[in-house]
């Protein structure tokens, strides 16, 4: 999601640098745009290095206006978010002004215009404040807070601009695909297992879980109840989403059939060991030869043990490949009886423990491309696409695997 960031001037534009890290936490793009007043708080640089991206703010920039700067920003913004925004700011936004590059922003864009006010308790409760706030709102502008607390002026009452992590949760909660997976209950695996050797040592692969708790979030905010069964990964827990943590394969399979029930689709990132030993050492192995035999079996194949048992369940693999891409997925499809995989490339850089990631994405009878792009963003489209199918009724092999019964 591209997100333009407005940072009008006021004490709580420190807090600003913190929301950028957080947008940029869960996939977004953001391109911040500072006002004059905002560059006597804090300096431009600070959110260059936190956004990647220069700052934004002369409207009369000749570099940027050769080519229609500022309106070429208007559209590629999908949300437009002012934190802090002052009294000042509220009041030209109400009147409609367009004589700096943020409020000609606001009017050029079509995108959902959000404000987090920040100001002194007073001047919220003032009458002419809030005879803007209810200007705007009437517009269609939402209002994000603002809190009520101690202020940096010693007052104490509202005015407190919201806390940076309260903003990027309710700024991506506001997404239009929020009814795409409205009543229905998705479970995901996400991240490694480890299979132990003796109590120190284990077996394992460098999934990040990155993807998986991304996509769990997506299908949160797409309205779906979801179940997430992790492996021992070191990421939060997205909002709204039950999480379970299990260790190896085993764990994962046993409760991955313990939720099953009343699931509407699978979503299975996770990746899980093939192999564990046969027999695992109650006392650490000594280094005692040049070299090491281990003797391992197959572990539970999770995926297609849910695929085959659950009819009624739309199953979604993936397949890490470093060549052939295409074959290699469409067989995993059939031979696990698969309504949909998502393939992606690994290796120098790519599919594991990266912030980014593109997915080539394949069912019975069609596939598509989703480019490169962080993973929040990444995992989003995946979701709206996944929704389609599930929505088409997913013609595909478990219908097929009923009517030869």
């Amino acid at each position: 999601m591209n997100i333009v960031l407005g940072v009008s001037g006021g004490i709580a534009a420190y807090k600003s640098a913190d929301l950028v890290r957080r947008l940029k936490e869960r996939g977004c793009e953001v391109q911040v745009v500072m006002t004059a007043a905002a560059e006597r708080f804090i300096t431009p640089l600070t959110f260059q290095a936190v956004s990647g991206r220069p700052v934004r703010s002369s409207l009369l920039d000749p570099a940027a206006e050769a080519a229609m700067g500022h309106i070429e920003l208007a559209r590629w913004a999908d949300r437009i978010l002012i934190a802090p925004a002052s009294a000042n700011t509220l009041a030209r936004l109400a009147a409609g002004m367009a004589d700096d590059l943020l409020s000609t922003l606001c009017l050029a864009s079509s995108a959902p215009l959000l404000l987090a006010p920040a100001m002194n308790q007073q001047m919220w409760q003032a009458p002419a404040v809030q005879a803007n706030i209810a200007t705007l709102r009437a517009r269609g502008v939402d209002i994000l807070g603002p809190a009520a607390g101690q202020q940096a002026c010693g007052d104490v009452g509202p005015g407190r601009m919201l806390e940076p992590l309260e903003l990027a949760d309710m700024l991506l909660a506001s997404s239009p695909v929020e009814s795409l997976l409205a009543g229905l209950k998705v479970m995901i695996t996400a991240g490694p297992t480890r299979e132990a050797l003796d109590p120190v040592r284990f077996l394992t692969n460098r999934s990040s879980g990155k993807m998986g708790f991304a996509l769990a979030a997506a299908c949160q905010a797409a309205g779906a109840e979801v179940e997430l069964i992790a492996g021992p990964v070191n990421l939060p827990t997205p909002p709204g989403v039950r999480r379970h943590d299990v260790v190896s394969a085993e764990q994962m399979l046993e409760k991955a059939l313990s939720c099953v029930a009343g699931q509407n689709i699978f979503i299975s990132t996770a990746a899980v060991s093939d192999y564990r030993p046969q027999q695992y050492r109650d006392s650490k192995i000594k280094k005692s030869t040049e070299a090491l035999s281990l003797a391992l079996e197959k572990t539970p194949d999770i995926l297609a043990t849910l695929s085959h048992r659950e009819s009624s369940l739309f199953t979604v693999g993936f397949a890490a490949e470093t060549h052939d891409l295409e074959h290699y997925a469409r067989d995993k499809m059939q031979r696990k009886n698969l309504d949909m995989v998502c393939a992606n490339q690994v290796g120098a850089d790519q599919g594991f423990d990266v912030d980014h990631n593109a997915l080539s994405v394949f069912w019975p009878g069609g596939q598509a491309e989703l480019a490169s792009q962080p993973k929040r963003a990444l995992a989003e489209e995946l979701v709206e696409l996944i929704a389609l199918r599930y929505a088409a009724g997913f013609a595909g092999p478990h219908e097929a695997a009923a009517g030869d019964d």
